[in-house]
């Protein structure tokens, strides 16, 4: 029983359970990644270089023969997963720009306020003279 009880307590860590969660929104957003790659940046680019759906590149290294499918080689779905990764990385580099940007501002909000000046030398000399006459 001792294994569950520490199974549980690894398990129900603060770290673990973010990172859990990390993980199933990174998943979605690799999905909206995706689909912005695919169906919103790859059709002009596409069209731009002559109409080449870029997942449709492939080379054919031998024909079908019969039932037996073509071998090919997909190039195409590379370049695809390529311009995937470089949005991806992108977006993810933008997020952590902000994040550190908005943590800069928090510690310098919290920071302490910046110690008076020192008095200058004809302030010290006029309190002197002040509590002088004061005597």
């Amino acid at each position: 029983m001792k294994l569950v009880d520490e199974f549980k307590t690894f398990a129900m860590k603060g770290n673990v359970v973010d990172m859990a969660v990390g993980i199933i929104i990174g998943a979605a957003f690799g999905k909206i990644v995706s689909s912005l790659v695919a169906d919103i940046f790859m059709p002009p680019l596409g069209l731009l270089i002559g109409g080449v759906n870029f997942t449709d590149l492939k080379v054919i290294l031998k024909a079908a023969v019969g039932t037996n499918p073509a071998v090919t080689w997909n190039y195409g779905n590379f370049f695809q997963a390529a311009f995937d990764f470089l949005i991806v990385a992108f977006v993810v580099f933008l997020v952590i720009k902000a994040i550190v940007a908005a943590k800069k501002k928090e510690e310098v909000a919290l920071a302490a306020p910046p110690a008076p000046p020192a008095p200058t030398k004809e302030e010290i000399l006029l309190t002197e003279i002040r509590d002088l006459l004061k005597k």
